[in-house]
C-alpha cells in the first residue's frame, strides 16, 4: 500500500497538517482523520494535488526568473 496523500504532501511540502490544512481551507482534524482512516475524499485528494502543483510551478518560476537574471548579466 502506497503512502498516504495526505503524509505524503506534508512530508513534500516540509508543512505540518496545521500548515497544510490551512493552505487548502479544510480543518486539521479532516487531515488526522484521512491519514488515520485512509480514505481521501475526491475533493481533498484534488486540493491535495492542486497545492502540490502550485508548489512546483512556483519552484520552476524561481529558477527561470534567477537563469533570466544571469542572461540579463
Amino acid at each position: 500500500m502506497s503512502e498516504n496523500i495526505v503524509k505524503q504532501t506534508a512530508k513534500e511540502l516540509g508543512m505540518t497538517y496545521k500548515e497544510l490544512a490551512e493552505a487548502i481551507g479544510v480543518s486539521e482534524g479532516t487531515l488526522s482523520n484521512a491519514t488515520s482512516t485512509g480514505k481521501v475524499s475526491k475533493q481533498l485528494e484534488k486540493s491535495l494535488e492542486l497545492l502540490r502543483a502550485n508548489y512546483s510551478m512556483k519552484e520552476d518560476f524561481e529558477i527561470i526568473s534567477k537563469f533570466k537574471e544571469l542572461l540579463n548579466k
